[in-house]
Protein backbone atom coordinates (compact mmCIF):
# COMPACT_ATOMS: atom_id res chain seq x y z
CA UNK A 1 0.00 0.00 0.00
CA UNK A 2 2.80 2.12 0.37
CA UNK A 3 4.59 1.72 -2.28
CA UNK A 4 1.45 2.66 -4.32
CA UNK A 5 1.18 5.99 -2.06
CA UNK A 6 4.59 6.51 -3.10
CA UNK A 7 4.13 6.08 -6.83
CA UNK A 8 0.80 8.05 -6.84
CA UNK A 9 1.77 11.63 -7.17
CA UNK A 10 4.01 10.14 -10.40
CA UNK A 11 0.65 8.38 -11.63
CA UNK A 12 -1.50 11.66 -10.90
CA UNK A 13 1.03 14.16 -13.35
CA UNK A 14 0.95 11.42 -16.04
CA UNK A 15 -2.99 11.60 -15.86
CA UNK A 16 -2.97 15.50 -15.61
CA UNK A 17 -0.61 15.84 -18.47
CA UNK A 18 -2.47 13.12 -20.67
CA UNK A 19 -5.53 15.25 -19.80
CA UNK A 20 -3.51 18.21 -21.04
CA UNK A 21 -2.62 16.41 -24.35
CA UNK A 22 -6.53 14.84 -25.23
CA UNK A 23 -7.87 18.64 -23.94
CA UNK A 24 -5.88 20.38 -26.60
CA UNK A 25 -6.86 17.72 -29.30
CA UNK A 26 -10.65 18.06 -28.62
CA UNK A 27 -10.63 22.00 -28.78
CA UNK A 28 -8.36 22.00 -31.76
CA UNK A 29 -11.34 19.74 -33.45
CA UNK A 30 -13.87 21.66 -31.92
CA UNK A 31 -11.86 25.01 -34.02
CA UNK A 32 -11.51 23.16 -36.55
CA UNK A 33 -15.53 22.60 -36.64
CA UNK A 34 -16.06 25.90 -37.24
CA UNK A 35 -13.39 26.36 -39.63
CA UNK A 36 -15.23 24.82 -41.88
CA UNK A 37 -17.95 27.23 -42.02
CA UNK A 38 -15.28 28.90 -44.29
CA UNK A 39 -15.36 26.38 -47.10
CA UNK A 40 -16.55 29.23 -49.55
CA UNK A 41 -12.73 30.86 -49.00
CA UNK A 42 -10.63 28.89 -49.74
CA UNK A 43 -7.60 30.41 -48.85
CA UNK A 44 -8.92 31.46 -45.08
CA UNK A 45 -10.12 27.67 -44.65
CA UNK A 46 -6.89 26.71 -45.74
CA UNK A 47 -4.92 28.90 -43.27
CA UNK A 48 -7.41 28.43 -40.04
CA UNK A 49 -6.80 24.39 -40.73
CA UNK A 50 -2.84 24.54 -41.17
CA UNK A 51 -2.53 26.96 -38.18
CA UNK A 52 -4.37 24.87 -35.88
CA UNK A 53 -2.96 21.27 -37.30
CA UNK A 54 0.50 22.94 -36.67
CA UNK A 55 -0.89 24.27 -32.95
CA UNK A 56 -2.14 20.80 -32.11
CA UNK A 57 1.11 18.97 -33.49
CA UNK A 58 3.10 21.27 -31.71
CA UNK A 59 1.24 21.46 -28.27
CA UNK A 60 1.48 18.04 -27.43
CA UNK A 61 4.74 17.29 -28.74
CA UNK A 62 5.57 20.05 -25.89
CA UNK A 63 4.07 17.81 -23.76
CA UNK A 64 5.18 14.15 -24.77
CA UNK A 65 8.83 15.65 -24.52
CA UNK A 66 8.09 16.72 -20.96
CA UNK A 67 6.62 13.72 -20.46
CA UNK A 68 9.80 11.82 -22.37
CA UNK A 69 12.22 13.55 -20.25
CA UNK A 70 10.28 12.13 -16.83
CA UNK A 71 9.37 8.31 -17.89
CA UNK A 72 13.15 8.31 -19.66
CA UNK A 73 13.59 4.53 -17.57
CA UNK A 74 10.68 3.67 -19.29
CA UNK A 75 11.16 4.14 -23.20
CA UNK A 76 8.79 1.52 -24.49
CA UNK A 77 5.88 3.70 -22.41
CA UNK A 78 6.89 6.77 -24.52
CA UNK A 79 6.97 4.89 -27.82
CA UNK A 80 3.48 3.30 -27.03
CA UNK A 81 2.39 7.40 -26.53
CA UNK A 82 4.12 8.68 -29.37
CA UNK A 83 2.39 6.10 -31.75
CA UNK A 84 -1.14 6.35 -30.28
CA UNK A 85 -1.14 10.44 -30.87
CA UNK A 86 0.35 9.85 -34.31
CA UNK A 87 -2.38 8.21 -35.01
CA UNK A 88 -4.52 10.97 -33.36
CA UNK A 89 -2.75 13.09 -35.42
CA UNK A 90 -3.39 11.11 -38.28
CA UNK A 91 -7.04 11.03 -37.97
CA UNK A 92 -8.14 14.42 -36.87
CA UNK A 93 -5.50 16.23 -39.09
CA UNK A 94 -6.34 15.10 -42.35
CA UNK A 95 -6.29 16.91 -45.24
CA UNK A 96 -3.42 19.65 -43.50
CA UNK A 97 0.59 18.61 -43.30
CA UNK A 98 1.96 20.76 -40.31
CA UNK A 99 4.99 20.88 -42.07
CA UNK A 100 6.39 23.01 -43.91
CA UNK A 101 8.60 20.68 -46.05
CA UNK A 102 5.48 18.50 -47.50
CA UNK A 103 4.09 21.75 -48.47
CA UNK A 104 7.32 22.47 -50.19
CA UNK A 105 6.99 18.96 -51.91
CA UNK A 106 3.77 19.15 -52.77
CA UNK A 107 4.61 22.67 -54.82
CA UNK A 108 7.81 20.99 -56.43
CA UNK A 109 5.37 18.10 -57.70
CA UNK A 110 3.10 20.64 -59.25
CA UNK A 111 -0.06 19.20 -56.66
CA UNK A 112 0.02 22.66 -54.93
CA UNK A 113 0.10 26.96 -56.00
CA UNK A 114 2.94 28.65 -55.06
CA UNK A 115 -0.43 31.29 -53.41
CA UNK A 116 -1.67 28.69 -51.90
CA UNK A 117 1.84 27.38 -50.43
CA UNK A 118 2.39 30.75 -49.02
CA UNK A 119 -0.64 30.66 -47.56
CA UNK A 120 0.17 27.36 -45.42
CA UNK A 121 3.34 28.20 -44.74
CA UNK A 122 2.52 31.27 -43.25
CA UNK A 123 -0.31 29.71 -41.05
CA UNK A 124 2.43 26.76 -39.96
CA UNK A 125 4.84 29.89 -38.74
CA UNK A 126 2.13 31.47 -36.98
CA UNK A 127 0.92 28.18 -35.37
CA UNK A 128 4.27 26.73 -34.28
CA UNK A 129 4.97 30.44 -32.45
CA UNK A 130 1.72 30.35 -30.56
CA UNK A 131 1.72 26.94 -29.86
CA UNK A 132 5.07 27.80 -27.55
CA UNK A 133 3.48 30.70 -25.87
CA UNK A 134 0.21 28.84 -25.03
CA UNK A 135 2.20 25.77 -23.79
CA UNK A 136 4.26 28.29 -21.35
CA UNK A 137 0.97 30.03 -19.80
CA UNK A 138 -0.48 26.49 -19.71
CA UNK A 139 2.62 25.00 -17.55
CA UNK A 140 2.75 28.48 -15.70
CA UNK A 141 -0.32 27.01 -13.80
CA UNK A 142 1.28 24.49 -12.13
CA UNK A 143 -0.83 21.64 -13.07
CA UNK A 144 1.51 18.40 -12.49
CA UNK A 145 5.11 19.21 -10.26
CA UNK A 146 6.68 19.33 -13.72
CA UNK A 147 4.80 22.51 -14.95
CA UNK A 148 7.27 24.96 -13.86
CA UNK A 149 8.14 27.48 -17.14
CA UNK A 150 11.17 28.66 -16.45
CA UNK A 151 12.23 24.68 -15.93
CA UNK A 152 9.96 22.97 -17.97
CA UNK A 153 11.01 25.34 -20.88
CA UNK A 154 14.36 25.89 -19.95
CA UNK A 155 17.33 25.65 -22.88
CA UNK A 156 18.98 22.79 -24.05
CA UNK A 157 20.54 21.77 -27.16
CA UNK A 158 18.82 19.21 -29.05
CA UNK A 159 21.72 18.29 -30.98
CA UNK A 160 23.64 15.75 -29.16
CA UNK A 161 25.95 14.53 -31.88
CA UNK A 162 28.17 16.50 -34.23
CA UNK A 163 26.56 18.86 -37.04
CA UNK A 164 27.28 16.83 -40.30
CA UNK A 165 26.25 13.45 -38.25
CA UNK A 166 23.05 15.70 -37.37
CA UNK A 167 22.07 16.85 -40.73
CA UNK A 168 22.73 13.88 -42.23
CA UNK A 169 20.01 12.13 -39.51
CA UNK A 170 17.54 14.75 -40.39
CA UNK A 171 17.51 14.56 -44.21
CA UNK A 172 17.00 10.51 -44.19
CA UNK A 173 13.96 10.99 -41.28
CA UNK A 174 12.53 13.74 -43.50
CA UNK A 175 13.43 11.06 -46.62
CA UNK A 176 11.95 8.13 -45.34
CA UNK A 177 9.07 9.59 -43.65
CA UNK A 178 8.17 12.06 -47.39
CA UNK A 179 8.68 8.56 -49.50
CA UNK A 180 6.43 6.75 -47.45
CA UNK A 181 3.74 9.67 -47.52
CA UNK A 182 3.59 9.81 -50.74
CA UNK A 183 3.59 6.45 -51.96
CA UNK A 184 1.08 5.38 -49.78
CA UNK A 185 -1.66 7.15 -51.34
CA UNK A 186 -3.35 4.13 -52.49
CA UNK A 187 -2.56 1.88 -49.78
CA UNK A 188 -6.42 2.22 -47.37
CA UNK A 189 -6.88 5.26 -45.35
CA UNK A 190 -6.77 2.86 -42.05
CA UNK A 191 -4.28 1.05 -42.59
CA UNK A 192 -2.06 4.08 -43.77
CA UNK A 193 -2.56 5.84 -40.54
CA UNK A 194 -1.44 3.17 -38.66
CA UNK A 195 1.55 2.69 -41.06
CA UNK A 196 2.44 6.31 -40.90
CA UNK A 197 2.37 6.13 -36.96
CA UNK A 198 4.61 3.25 -36.83
CA UNK A 199 7.31 4.82 -39.19
CA UNK A 200 6.97 7.73 -36.58
CA UNK A 201 7.79 5.70 -34.19
CA UNK A 202 10.22 3.92 -35.83
CA UNK A 203 12.35 7.34 -36.79
CA UNK A 204 12.13 8.65 -33.34
CA UNK A 205 13.48 5.45 -31.92
CA UNK A 206 16.04 5.65 -34.13
CA UNK A 207 17.01 9.55 -34.47
CA UNK A 208 15.47 11.15 -31.37
CA UNK A 209 18.67 10.66 -29.25
CA UNK A 210 21.21 12.60 -31.82
CA UNK A 211 18.39 15.58 -33.31
CA UNK A 212 15.01 14.61 -31.90
CA UNK A 213 13.96 12.79 -35.07
CA UNK A 214 11.67 16.34 -35.64
CA UNK A 215 12.53 16.59 -39.73
CA UNK A 216 9.80 19.40 -39.48
CA UNK A 217 10.82 22.97 -39.48
CA UNK A 218 7.70 24.59 -37.87
CA UNK A 219 7.99 21.89 -35.10
CA UNK A 220 11.53 22.45 -34.46
CA UNK A 221 10.95 26.68 -34.79
CA UNK A 222 8.12 25.49 -31.63
CA UNK A 223 10.56 23.51 -29.43
CA UNK A 224 13.67 24.92 -29.81
CA UNK A 225 14.56 28.10 -31.34
CA UNK A 226 14.30 29.71 -28.84
CA UNK A 227 17.54 28.04 -27.37
CA UNK A 228 19.72 29.21 -30.56
CA UNK A 229 20.06 32.90 -30.18
CA UNK A 230 24.06 32.35 -30.50
CA UNK A 231 24.09 29.34 -33.14
CA UNK A 232 21.22 29.88 -35.31
CA UNK A 233 23.45 28.76 -38.07
CA UNK A 234 23.48 25.21 -36.13
CA UNK A 235 19.47 25.46 -36.00
CA UNK A 236 18.88 26.61 -39.90
CA UNK A 237 20.82 24.03 -41.07
CA UNK A 238 19.93 20.97 -38.96
CA UNK A 239 16.38 21.58 -38.81
CA UNK A 240 15.36 23.39 -42.20
CA UNK A 241 18.01 22.61 -44.59
CA UNK A 242 18.31 18.97 -44.01
CA UNK A 243 14.97 18.03 -43.81
CA UNK A 244 14.80 19.99 -47.35
CA UNK A 245 17.84 18.42 -47.96
CA UNK A 246 16.11 15.11 -48.23
CA UNK A 247 12.47 16.40 -49.82
CA UNK A 248 14.66 17.36 -52.53
CA UNK A 249 16.33 14.08 -52.84
CA UNK A 250 13.73 11.66 -52.47
CA UNK A 251 12.18 13.96 -55.57
CA UNK A 252 15.33 13.52 -57.76
CA UNK A 253 15.33 9.63 -56.73
CA UNK A 254 11.69 8.58 -57.50
CA UNK A 255 10.56 11.44 -60.30
CA UNK A 256 14.04 11.63 -62.38
CA UNK A 257 16.56 8.99 -61.15
CA UNK A 258 14.46 5.60 -60.97
CA UNK A 259 12.86 6.41 -64.29
CA UNK A 260 15.79 7.45 -66.47
CA UNK A 261 17.26 3.52 -65.13
CA UNK A 262 13.94 2.35 -66.20
CA UNK A 263 13.76 4.10 -69.10
CA UNK A 264 17.85 3.12 -70.16
CA UNK A 265 17.42 -0.64 -68.71
CA UNK A 266 14.12 -0.94 -71.26
CA UNK A 267 15.79 0.46 -74.47
CA UNK A 268 18.67 -1.88 -73.20
CA UNK A 269 16.60 -4.45 -73.53
CA UNK A 270 15.24 -3.79 -77.11
CA UNK A 271 18.78 -3.52 -78.57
Amino acid sequence: MSAAQGRWPEVRDTLASLGLLLAVVLLSGLARVVARQQRHRPRVHAFTLEFLATFQLCCCTHELQLLGAQESARPSWMLTLIYFFSLVHGLTLAGTSANPCAVMMQMLLGGMSPEMGAVRLSAQLLGALCSRYCVSTLWSLGLTEHHFTERSLACKNPIHTDVPKAVVTEAICSFIFHSALLHSQEVSSKLRIHLLAALITFLAYAGGSLTGALYNPALALSLHFMCFDEAFHQFFVVYCVAPSLGILLMILMFNFFLPWLHNSGTANKKE
